[in-house]
């Protein structure tokens, strides 16, 4: 428990802090918001969080595992203020840092649960590919109601899909690959019924998000459909049967993508059957 009693002494202090500044204040939280962060991520999931704002208001937890043999876990708490449109208070989020270094990475559930607001949902985004059958996954999935990875920043999609779909049975996960194409797939969906009868996807965008599309359209359409694939760093073009089509409405920012899936609660069978429909044992795609 030292830890937990260290981490809230830093945001007792914190707190008494904000309270000199004669600034009205409203701490609130609608979940706990795990992040586990290797350090080569820390960056882009901050910069994601700062965008997140006022449309999630959490206690965050970045979760940081290190390399080092010898076992170590050290915190750093923050206060986060924004103000909400058309109120005189400023809302106060919470942000801990958690380091884990030697043993300590590979059991974060010990470590995550004094902290869990309770009787609030937790979710967590987990940056990178995860380590498939690990106890640190594994107790991640134990304390969370809903897993958001994005597949784009795995090197292993679509492989990956396969040991993906193994955990569907154990929790709610979503993919902000899936999410980063509602526009596109609003546009396809849109071309029915003449897309009932569609051969051949060519996407220039990351390989995860196109895989996700034909899994998508095969899985609606319930056939095979080849797809072929031209690299981007984003989704830039898709051509059904050789005709272009394009995004149907705007596409989100990172902030806004994870922002919705903090909204879903449940499991999404839509997008566990694009994931089946995209699993390399079933196809070969070019």
């Amino acid at each position: 428990m030292g830890l937990v009693s260290d981490i809230e002494r830093q945001l007792g202090k914190l707190r008494v802090l904000e309270e000199a500044d004669g600034v009205p204040e409203l701490r609130t939280s609608t979940m706990t918001h795990l992040v586990w962060c290797p350090p080569e991520w820390h960056a882009k999931a901050k910069v994601t969080l700062a965008g997140l704002a006022e449309r999630h208001p959490a206690r965050t937890i970045f979760l940081i595992p290190e390399s080092g043999r010898k076992a170590e876990i050290t915190a750093r708490a923050e206060l986060k203020g924004f103000q909400l449109p058309g109120m005189v208070h400023e809302v106060i989020s919470e942000v801990i840092q958690i380091r884990l270094r030697g043993h300590a990475v590979h059991h974060p559930g010990s470590i995550v649960t004094p902290l869990l607001v309770s009787d609030l949902p937790v979710f967590c985004r987990w940056r990178g590919e995860p380590r498939w059958g690990t106890s640190e996954l594994d107790e991640i999935l134990g304390v969370t109601d809903r897993l958001v990875v994005d597949s784009a920043e795995w090197r292993r999609a679509p492989a990956a899909y396969v040991d993906l779909a193994a955990l569907f049975e154990r929790a709610a996960i979503s993919d902000i690959a899936f999410s980063r194409s509602l526009p596109w797939r609003r546009r396809l969906a849109d071309l029915w019924p003449e897309i009932a009868s569609v051969t051949k996807l060519r996407i220039q965008g990351p390989r995860a998000d196109a895989e996700l599309i034909a899994g998508w359209l095969r899985s609606r359409l319930r056939r095979e459909i080849s797809l072929t694939r031209r690299h981007a760093e984003v989704l830039e073009a898709i051509w059904v049967d050789g005709e272009p089509v394009r995004p149907a409405g705007e596409l989100l920012s990172p902030s806004e993508l994870l922002s919705g899936e903090l909204d879903q609660f449940g499991r999404d069978p839509v997008y566990e059957a694009a994931v089946l429909a995209a699993l390399p044992a079933t196809r070969s795609t070019r």
